[in-house]
């Protein structure tokens, strides 16, 4: 089965919580990757992130049977930046693949979990991350998603 693309969102109003074209444009290819590699319970999730020179690198989930073995998409995209890029994440946003026993079918944007959040904090403190709250695409700070890091 083929996902479909997400049903279009209102943005949000307020200038500094509101898409960019690029924004969405940063969706759609984490939609475009989860579009291709799908596979139910091995890549539900796919990411997408903007580094600071304006590059975008994108990532997949690997799901493992042993779960702590698994790798988040956001993870994925990070590494190829760090090898092949800048190194640097201006914002971030990942897409999930509805479960089989959800009616809603269509593609979802999601929050990184709490492990991405650390890892984006630690290495791009001021990045934004692309979220869904109350129906709408929003853009926040990292730090509105963690706003209290693990700090050694």
């Amino acid at each position: 089965m083929i996902p479909r693309k997400p049903k279009p969102l209102n943005d949000a109003i307020a200038p500094d919580i509101a898409l960019t074209e690029g924004d969405h444009e940063l969706i759609a290819a984490a939609n475009a990757v989860l579009a291709k590699h799908y596979q139910p319970f091995w890549h539900m999730v796919a990411a997408a992130i903007r580094s600071r020179d304006g590059r975008v690198w994108t990532g997949l989930h690997i799901g493992t049977t042993v779960g702590r073995l698994s790798v988040c998409a956001e993870a994925v995209a990070f590494g190829r930046a760090v090898l092949d890029g800048d190194g640097t994440i201006l914002t971030a946003v990942a897409v999930r693949h509805p479960k089989p026993e959800e009616t809603d079918r269509e593609l979802a944007v999601v929050p990184p979990c709490g492990a991405c959040r650390e890892m984006i904090i630690d290495h791009a403190p001021d990045a934004t991350i692309i979220v869904k709250d109350s129906g709408v695409l929003i853009k926040l700070p990292i730090r509105t998603l963690l706003p209290l890091p693990y700090r050694r």
